[in-house]
């Protein structure tokens, strides 16, 4: 496998030396990028012997091959130990000022981050940030540890083992592609049900979750027919992937057409999107005034159940997976009315959450239970949603298998 290692200027890169010793003991063909900080703590000439790799850290060399765009786009898996909170911080920025920061913007590789700094840099607010940032773009994540740092302090930040790098690394790959030859079809975003030509019935969705569990099973193999209902352009950039082709639409009947076209060649369809139960009877061509006397009394007409449409025309071996946003407190009351709604509704696996300040609706984070076969809780999973996503795809694959 082709590994890259970036190593940046930190005290914790005399490890990052056996990391590399691990990888290419087992067969791995590793390059070593090192910034010229790094080099500060161990030198070039131990980097291409333990390696067996020309080293540099300059953009301009090797310039015919384009290395500063190659090294990332030939990687099969980049590593980054140590990360230090500068590092880090540039890589949620996207800054390419060195060939560390030209390589992570070249790759569609799976990332590898092993932070390691004082345990005052690694709480403060800033990199903590930039780690939810990073988690959320699909980056993964081996420590910090808890232990002594350099200067005699002791506390969380300090880089994990090479040993749990390397294992944790290696384990990302396995997983990479077990989506490979699968077709899915992911819904995402709110719809939204023209009352005049400027009002609507909508909800809250933000698309987040439906576009992270599309960029997962791209990043895992599967080609992804991604259908949207009003994605802000922020949030849909995180599906930019030559496996995901988009299609947007507006109202719950546009979506209903667009999941039905999809399903027909899907492997798998998962409903992510916020679906608006019912629509105004009539939408009024002009737009209504209160002078009019007509804003508060619009008839409305119950919507289609998509996702039970889809689950009563599945073809054999096709998986359907729904979703239930749910506001009950009570965790038990929560899965009672998702077992319900599984079985009213016919799908595979239902993912129910708690909408609430913190989770679902137009935030970061998101946490669900997975209810399957029986009504049994099958996974759960908190975090941010490329990380509930990733869980998703795991009981995903685990019913298809089963």
């Amino acid at each position: 496998m082709n590994i890259v290692v970036a190593v940046s200027g930190g005290i914790a890169a005399y490890k990052t030396v056996h990391l590399v010793r691990l990888l290419t003991k087992v067969g791995h063909d590793v390059t070593v990028i090192p910034t010229e900080d790094a080099l500060r703590f161990v030198g070039m000439p131990t980097w291409e012997a333990i390696s067996r790799n020309t080293v540099t850290t300059s953009v301009h060399d090797d310039v015919a091959r384009v290395r500063h765009v190659a090294l990332g786009q030939a990687a099969e898996l980049v590593i980054v130990a140590p990360a230090t909170a500068n590092t880090i911080a540039k890589m949620t920025a996207g800054l390419a000022d060195d060939l560390v920061g030209t390589t992570l913007l070249s790759t569609t590789a799976p990332v590898v981050i092993a932070p390691a700094m004082h345990t005052e840099m690694w709480q403060h607010p800033a990199t903590q940030a930039n780690i939810q940032t990073l988690r959320a773009r699909g980056v993964h994540l081996v420590g910090p540890a808890a232990g002594e740092l350099a200067g005699g302090d002791s506390g969380p930040g300090r880089m994990s083992e090479p040993e749990e790098i390397a294992e944790a690394a290696l384990a990302v790959i396995e997983n990479a592609r077990d989506l490979a030859g699968l077709r899915v079809a992911v819904s995402a975003g709110g719809t939204r049900e023209p009352i005049d030509p400027v009002r609507f019935l909508g909800n809250r969705s933000s698309g987040r979750q439906g576009v992270a569990l599309a960029a997962e099973a791209a990043a895992r193999g599967a080609s992804v027919a991604l259908v949207v209902a009003h994605v802000s352009a922020d949030v849909l950039a995180a599906s930019q992937h030559p496996n995901i082709d988009i299609r947007a639409v507006g109202t719950a009947a546009e979506l209903a057409d667009a999941m039905k076209d999809a399903a027909t060649r899907a492997d798998v369809v998962i409903m992510a999107a916020a679906v608006a139960d019912y629509r105004p009877a009539q939408a009024a061509e002009q737009k209504l005034t209160k002078e009019e006397g007509v804003l508060d009394r619009i008839e409305l007409v119950e919507n289609d159940d998509i996702v039970a449409g889809l689950a009563g025309a599945r073809r054999d071996g096709q998986t359907i997976v729904a979703f239930s946003a749910e506001t009950l407190k009570d965790a038990d009351a929560r899965r009672e009315r998702a077992r319900r709604k599984r079985a009213r509704k016919g799908v595979d696996l239902l993912a129910v959450n708690l909408a609430d300040a913190e989770h679902g609706f137009e935030n970061a984070h998101n946490a669900v239970e997975i209810i399957g076969d029986e009504g049994a809780v099958v996974a759960s999973a908190e975090g941010v949603k490329r990380e509930v996503a990733a869980a998703i795809w795991d009981a995903v694959i685990a019913a298809r298998r089963g």
